[in-house]
């Protein structure tokens, strides 16, 4: 490649129209999403059912050291997310790390990944509507008027299904509206916490103190070994943060708005996810939580403000809704976005006149429909059933990013591609530790048993994508047959 066409190629997908394959990197969609609406879905995305439900069963199993294991896998998330960030100013395009994977390890990787994401999403969807149930419990669980746990998980289901058969520049506004409501119930909290702490009114006043992080059998209760036992339960929390990725392709502004959103990453880990737990852990004293019980919830509660707890709990729905919302919108363009490379059914490449992927948008809902199921049948162990396979799913997203990003720094170094005026620091050192730790949260996961179902389900799926692609490839060998990604000078010129 001459350095003419390395620089034309990275006059890119977002500018030149070519997304390296010759395709339009936005491909139909309309970039309706701007920077204050991509700073907020990449904030709320990563704020949802893993901190305000799961972390009651964490903080039980781990107590106060569940602070410590937020703060190093968030160092993780953080690795990742410039490792992606690298990647999407080479070439901002909406498949985003399936399409990376394509590019850097081959079809048969690009392939499994879009399927394995679009999966874990459904899955999720099934998750957050599952926790959306239970916390209608709350206030239905002691009236005459009782809704059964399936009930709510269907409803919720078809209200979000059609609330994105809108514009996207509408569902980011009301992404950017579910995610402020998020942000100021934990400021929020935050605040009243630190009050509760220093000042000591509310009846939690008088045990109220920062203490309790460490005077109850100390600050590791249960052993180094039950901190990391929960780091599954950690990580689940944190997927979601690479949504922005998928925002590539519709994002007004790619190249100033996703950087922005990368770089917000520390600092929302550090105040709603370390900040919040050390204040509700110094009010609450972590023998006092139980699993299954949000622990937002139980901090009002033991401050003596009932209608808090209510109006928390309605955050923490809000939150799970804000998240399957999410989970609708990736998937219907995860699904376009196989099909449009021929690894997927052909129709489920429509856009609407509003440049929507209603079609896939429908399948992935009907198929979330299973979440009422499962609540129908287990509503006690539903939430658990998926969180671990969620987990391991989300995650091979995070492996494919950093692979990809590792192959294209190799290339790029050695002059074979631009370089990405987004360089994650540290790389490939950081990406390799990223790496590690996830294998080491996999291990983990397999050593305990209520997680081992997810490393059950792990090889069928792995089966089921390996004689897929082989059959797909035997009848369209041209959809599966590896991609020149090169831009010629010619090519781009005719795009302006």
């Amino acid at each position: 490649m001459t350095s003419e066409q390395v620089a034309d190629r990275t006059a890119d997908a977002g500018t030149a129209g070519q997304d390296g394959s010759g395709q339009d990197a936005s491909e139909g969609y309309q970039r309706g999403l701007g920077n204050r609406q991509i700073q907020m879905i990449a904030i709320g995305g990563a704020i949802g059912t893993g901190l305000f439900l799961g972390a009651g069963t964490a903080i039980h199993k781990a107590g106060p050291s569940l602070i410590l294991a937020y703060a190093i896998a968030g160092l993780v998330i953080f690795f990742i997310m410039r490792a992606l960030g690298e990647l999407l100013m080479y070439r901002p395009v909406s498949g985003s790390f399936s399409d990376y994977a394509r590019e850097f390890l081959g079809p048969f990787w690009g392939y499994v990944t879009g399927w394995t994401y679009w999966l874990f999403w459904v899955v999720t969807g099934i998750t957050e509507v599952t926790a959306a149930a239970t916390y209608v419990n709350f206030w239905t669980k002691d009236s005459s008027f009782h809704i059964p746990q399936w009930a709510s998980a269907l409803a919720f289901t078809v209200i979000l299904y059609f609330a994105n058969l809108i514009s996207v520049k509408l569902f980011g506004e009301l992404e950017f509206w579910f995610s402020m409501v998020k942000v100021t119930a934990i400021i929020g909290m935050i605040l009243i916490g630190i009050g509760v702490i220093t000042v000591g009114f509310s009846d939690a006043g008088d045990t109220a103190t920062f203490t309790n992080l460490w005077s109850h059998s100390g600050f590791f209760p249960n052993g180094i070994r039950s901190t990391l036992m929960t780091l599954q339960i950690v990580m689940f929390a944190f997927l979601a943060v690479e949504l922005v990725g998928v925002t590539a392709g519709e994002a007004k502004d790619p190249k100033k708005t996703l950087p922005k959103a990368i770089n917000t990453v520390p600092w929302r880990i550090a105040v709603f996810y370390i900040g919040a737990l050390i204040i509700i852990l110094s009010v609450v004293p972590w023998t006092e939580f139980m699993p299954g019980v949000s622990p937002f919830v139980a901090a009002f509660e033991k401050i003596g403000l009932p209608a808090g707890a209510g109006i928390v709990n309605f955050v923490v729905l809000t939150a799970a809704l804000s998240s399957c919302n999410s989970g609708m919108y990736s998937t219907g363009r995860m699904l376009r976005d196989l099909a449009l490379n021929g690894q997927g059914p052909k129709f489920l490449g429509h856009l609407t006149k509003n440049g929507l992927p209603l079609r896939g948008t429908s399948v992935s809902a009907a198929l979330m429909l299973v979440g009422v199921w499962i609540n129908y049948q287990w509503p006690g162990e539903a939430f658990n059933y998926v969180v671990s396979f969620a987990t391991i799913s989300g995650m091979w997203a995070w492996i494919m990013i950093l692979v990809a990003q590792l192959r294209y720094r190799r290339k790029a170094d050695r002059g074979e591609l631009p370089q990405s005026e987004f360089r994650a620091p540290g790389a490939p050192w950081t990406s390799l530790f990223a790496l590690a730790f996830i294998f080491m949260v996999i291990v983990l996961m397999g050593i305990d048993e209520n997680s081992r179902v997810s490393l059950y389900c792990a090889p069928i799926w792995a089966a089921i994508m390996v004689v897929s692609y082989y059959v797909l490839k035997s009848r369209n060998p041209q959809a599966f047959a590896r991609k020149d990604y090169t831009v010629h000078v010619d090519e781009v010129e005719k795009t302006h």
